[in-house]
């Protein structure tokens, strides 16, 4: 049976051979004579530490080995100690680095969002003037309409009105960018805000050759909600899902419900999301495909704005989707 290697302070030394040398304590020609000696011994099924070799030879004492071992010990452990010092010196800049980059994107965001607040709130002002103008020419308060005049007034007063709908979700965004999106919980009966919003998108669906579906469970209690942003947010899921699918497709908006909340679902058999891209949507303005050319229009607020609305509700917006297959999001409300 092999005895087992004797732990010695040397195997802590590396290159112990090139140390000894630089210290004056050997030659180059004992070392090499030594490694040699080691190879030989090992060659005999006897293998030893270089230290042990250049005893053997005679090259060295074990107290002069000893000493120059313990010398190289100590530099490595004040090396180590230096090291580690220059180390918590370098984490430290690092994080105070890191928080200052923090504090001015913190400043950052903070300015954006008081930009798009202010400029939203100067482009409402010229854009209710606008629309009201239009709407006393439509009605012909200011003079007959020929029927080329009256597709041109329709055509502009809908560009106004989504002009108007892109500039409330700036100023819903600054509002919740700044931590001022309050909600104000109470009672909802949801058949009423489904009603008024399925109205809405059963139109537009109509104009994009959409087949539009609502199915509500029955004996639906009131759900505790705030029911301006919860008719807002379900508004934006159905232009989203009504924008992304082709004519030809459905969109539905399903309401189901347990012993002590309500599922509520829009669906739809659109252009659908990769997988790895689900988490982009909710990020503000973002749009997936940011190309000059792309297809779909938008600030990219929608969705981010739902999430947020979403979960000041207490909730978690849930999305599952496949590429040319379409897209669900769905989130609970607790019944009041």
């Amino acid at each position: 049976m092999t005895e087992p290697e004797l732990i010695t302070p040397e195997i802590l030394i590396p290159r112990l051979g090139d140390q000894l040398v630089n210290m004056g304590l050997l030659t180059a020609d004992q070392l090499g004579q030594a490694l040699n000696y080691q190879r030989e011994q090992a060659r005999q099924n006897h293998p030893c530490l270089l230290g042990q070799a250049l005893i053997d030879l005679k090259f060295l004492d074990r107290p002069t080995l000893d000493r120059a071992i313990t010398e190289q010990i100590l530099r490595l452990r004040s090396a180590l100690e230096d090291a580690n010092r220059n180390l918590e010196a370098r984490v430290e800049q690092r994080t105070a680095e890191l928080q200052e980059a923090l504090r001015k994107l913190g400043e950052l965001n903070q300015m954006k969002a008081n930009f798009v607040a202010n400029i939203s709130h100067e482009l409402r002002t010229p854009l209710t003037h606008v629309r009201g103008y239009l709407e006393l020419v439509q009605t012909e308060s200011l003079g007959s309409l020929n029927d080329d005049q009256k597709k041109a007034l329709d055509v502009s007063l809908r560009s106004a009105s989504r002009l108007q709908n892109l500039i409330d979700d700036l100023i819903l965004f600054s509002l919740a960018s700044r931590g001022e999106l309050t909600l104000q919980l109470r009672p909802v009966d949801l058949n009423r805000v489904i009603s008024a919003v399925a109205r809405r998108a059963s139109a537009k669906a109509a104009e994009r050759s959409l087949t539009f579906t609502v199915e509500i469970a029955s004996s639906l209690p009131e759900v505790k909600a705030d029911e301006e942003k919860l008719s807002w947010a379900l508004a934006q899921l159905l232009d989203n899902a009504i924008k992304f699918t082709p004519s030809g497709g459905s969109v539905s908006l399903t309401v189901s419900r347990d012993e002590k909340m309500a599922q509520l679902t829009v669906s739809d058999t659109g252009i659908g999301i990769p997988p790895e891209r689900l988490n982009e949507i909710f990020e503000p303005f973002h749009q997936l495909d940011g190309s000059a050319t792309r297809r779909y229009g938008g600030t990219g607020l929608g969705l981010a704005l739902v999430r947020q609305i979403v979960e000041a509700h207490g909730s978690i917006a849930e999305v599952h989707s496949q590429p040319e297959q379409g897209t669900q999001i769905s989130f609970p409300l607790l019944f009041a």
